[in-house]
């Protein structure tokens, strides 16, 4: 073989080579186009926030610091659900202290540490104000981050902290206990007192110390069957979790049993309400409910009162009768109030109108008692409630007093109509 023909195949396999490269390179230039491509659609399908896309400073000219230097009750009441002095109250009463001795959880750092109150994205008022525009709105995190100027993960982390710590707060509050009536035995009987209040409205329901109703607030899907079988509503054809609450004519909660799952009928969730029923309320003395609730599960049926029922037998006696149908109107009126609290709890916390997650139990729970709670505590503080407002004696003069029977000849016979078991009643 001569050496010409061997410079000629050296110079092709150079020339091979070099093509080769250059067609692996135009590939590299290809793929890293492509990749560059896919990474900034992916950057823009991505719904969140980071810091540079958020005012500079937490802590200074954003539209929450602009909130709360109003100090406007009108302002905190909208986005809170309570007004500046109760806002302070809250902070006072031991959630201030809380957010500045307790270290913040993470898994990153040690839990039992010192907590870093200079390096957080908030004081303790912003960390309030961030979690009551949480339950009192149906804000996503981008809206919260926008007006707290405060990325995602911070968010949720703040939120998951004050939670516990607003909850604790309000448990140690007198006005946000759930407290049923007492007889102390000493002149003070509660009982007669809210008995009082009711039949400033409704003269014939003597012992009426306050509604009850369910209630179903939706829940998140879940890959567990057993859960999802357990959740679903047949009566809603929904997944929901169940409560059932008391309203006293003050609007505040005097019962409450919350968090049950969705499958359960109010009667069985309402048990443990029967049994405190049965222990703790003296005779003369009922709730008023609707024809959910079962009448006669404890020891006297007369603790739990519903209006009448169709094609129930009335009596022959024509006083007799007309008294009943009297009495059975103004229960059916009272009950009405059990509604009211219903959207109050519904309107005040914007958060129990999402779904829930149905995979955190104990954080619903949280959640749950936190709205019961601040409910009692804004119809005592701040004394915007509807319960309160009809059944508490603020309205003395005769025009008030025309007002209100106004108002109830044109209200309720529309919420009859609207009512889905209002065929049940015996409507005269």
């Amino acid at each position: 073989m001569s050496q010409r023909y061997l410079d000629d195949c050296s110079i092709d396999e150079e020339q091979d080579d070099d093509e080769r490269r250059l067609a692996l390179l135009a590939l590299c230039i290809v793929v890293g186009a492509e990749q560059a491509r896919l990474l900034r659609n992916a950057r823009r399908r991505r719904t969140y926030l980071t810091r540079p896309e958020l005012l500079p400073n937490p802590r200074s000219d954003t539209p929450w610091q602009a909130l709360y230097s109003s100090h406007n009750d009108r302002a905190f009441i909208t986005t809170m659900g309570v007004d500046n002095e109760t806002f302070h109250y809250l902070l006072e009463s031991g959630f201030s202290f809380a957010w500045d001795t307790t270290a913040i959880p993470r898994t990153d750092t040690d839990t039992h540490g010192q907590p870093r109150i200079g390096g957080r994205s908030l004081d303790a008022a912003g960390a309030l104000g961030l979690y009551l525009h949480y339950i009192s709105s149906t804000m996503t995190d981008t809206g919260l981050g926008e007006v707290f100027a405060i990325i995602p993960s911070t968010i949720s982390r703040y939120i998951q902290f004050s939670r516990a710590l607003l909850l604790a707060t309000l448990r140690n509050l007198p006005e946000g206990a759930v407290r049923y009536p007492r007889d102390f035995g000493d002149g003070r009987n509660e009982f007669d007192a809210h008995s009082e209040l009711v039949q400033e409205r409704h003269p014939r329901l003597v012992g009426a110390i306050g509604t009850m109703d369910g209630l179903n607030l939706p829940l998140g899907a879940s890959s567990d069957s057993n859960l999802e079988n357990a959740t679903y509503s047949g009566w809603l054809h929904s997944h929901c979790c169940s409560c059932v609450f008391a309203f006293s004519p003050k609007g505040t909660i005097i019962i409450a049993h919350t968090n049950a799952p969705g499958s359960w009928h109010d009667s069985r969730i309402a048990r443990p309400i029967y049994q405190k029923l049965d222990r703790e309320t003296p005779e003369g003395y009922y709730l008023v409910a609707d024809t959910a609730f079962p009448r006669g599960v404890i020891g006297s049926p007369t603790k739990i009162r519903a209006p009448i029922k169709v094609n129930t037998p009335l009596p022959q006696d024509e006083h007799e009768r007309q008294e009943l149908l009297h009495f059975n109107n103004e229960l059916i009126s009272y009950r009405q109030s059990a509604e009211w609290g219903m959207r109050a709890l519904q309107g005040s916390f914007g958060r129990l109108r999402l779904p829930l997650d149905i995979n955190d139990s104990s954080a619903r729970a949280d959640l749950l008692e936190t709205c019961v709670r601040m409910n009692n505590v804004r119809a005592l503080r701040v004394g915007i409630h509807q319960i309160r407002n009809v059944y508490a004696p603020i309205w003395q003069n005769g025009e008030d007093e025309r007002l209100w029977n106004g108002f109830e000849r044109l209200l309720f016979p529309e919420i009859q109509r609207g009512d889905r078991i209002a065929r049940f009643y015996f409507d005269a």
